[in-house]
This record gives C-alpha cells, sequence and structure tokens, in this order.
C-alpha cells in the first residue's frame, strides 16, 4: 500500500512539475519587435494564413514546434529586409510546396486536395444506393420444409439451451 501512495505522489509531482514548468520553452509573437506598428500586424496576419510544416493543422502563428519557430524567423528576416507578403508566399511555396499555404490554389497538382472528398464521397454514394437498390430487387427465399420443422422445434424448446443447432 505504500509503494503505491508513493508511486501516486511522484506521479502527481511529475505532472504538477511539467504543468508549471512545460510552458518556458514556448514561442511567442511578442518577441518579433518591428520599427512600424503596421508591420507586426501584417506579420500576424501573413504567419497565420501559413500552415506549419510539423503540425499540419496549425498556423505558424498558433504552432510551438521548433520548425514553426523557424519559419517565423525566416518570415521576419525577410519582413525586415522589405520583401512584400507575396514575394514572402512564393518563397516558401517554392522552397516547401503548396502545402505551406492553408488555402492552396486550385491547379493540377491540387486538384485531388480540392475534389478529392467531392469523388469519394459520391463514389461512396453510388455504392450505397447500388447496394441498397440490389437488395430491394432481390426476393426473400422462403424457408424449406427442413428449417421450418427445425424453428418449429426450436420455438417449442422455448429457447432451451440444451438442443444444438445443426
Amino acid at each position: 500500500m505504500i509503494h503505491r501512495v508513493r508511486k501516486l505522489s511522484l506521479s502527481l509531482a511529475l505532472l504538477a512539475g511539467t504543468l508549471a514548468f512545460g510552458n518556458l520553452s514556448a514561442y511567442t509573437l511578442e518577441e518579433f519587435k518591428f520599427e512600424q506598428p503596421g508591420q507586426h500586424e501584417a506579420f500576424r496576419d501573413l504567419i497565420a494564413k501559413l500552415r506549419c510544416l510539423v503540425c499540419q493543422n496549425e498556423s505558424l502563428a498558433g504552432s510551438q514546434a521548433g520548425v514553426a519557430q523557424d519559419l517565423r524567423e525566416e518570415v521576419y528576416r525577410m519582413m525586415l529586409e522589405g520583401q512584400s507578403d507575396e514575394e514572402i508566399v512564393t518563397f516558401l511555396v517554392d522552397r516547401y510546396g503548396d502545402f505551406v499555404l492553408y488555402e492552396p490554389p486550385i491547379k493540377p497538382s491540387t486538384y485531388i486536395l480540392w475534389f478529392g472528398p467531392f469523388i469519394f464521397l459520391g463514389v461512396g454514394g453510388y455504392l450505397l444506393f447500388r447496394t441498397l437498390g440490389r437488395k430491394k430487387d432481390e426476393p426473400e427465399e422462403d424457408l424449406t420444409e427442413a428449417e421450418r420443422a427445425r424453428l418449429q422445434r426450436l420455438l417449442a424448446a422455448g429457447g432451451d439451451k440444451q438442443e444444438h443447432i445443426k
């Protein structure tokens, strides 16, 4: 019993330490300083439109991954150099592909991304209706005399588990 209490205490201490100190390495956008106030807002807007390459479902603005921090620093450096949003996005797309964008453009290389879900949904719906239509067209078969006799025995026995299904 004492062993369990010690284990539980150690687990709770580790959990508390993780919760208390886990965010010490968290990245914030406050570390990026700009001379003009509008630049900081433009920076936030731009990194919100870019996807974290590791997290895949988070923007660069919200991701805590190291790669996201590296990309934020790269975007920051490029903005300080005076590059436009379009130039920065073009650089990142050339380097990482359209995947870095939350809203990739519609072009032949992204057709499956844009239209794939609708195609799968359509094929699935077609197969479902085709299967259900076949079920409706097939008449149910009547029981044979042997099956009817066996059913009557089972019902008469009242579901007796002694009788084996043959």
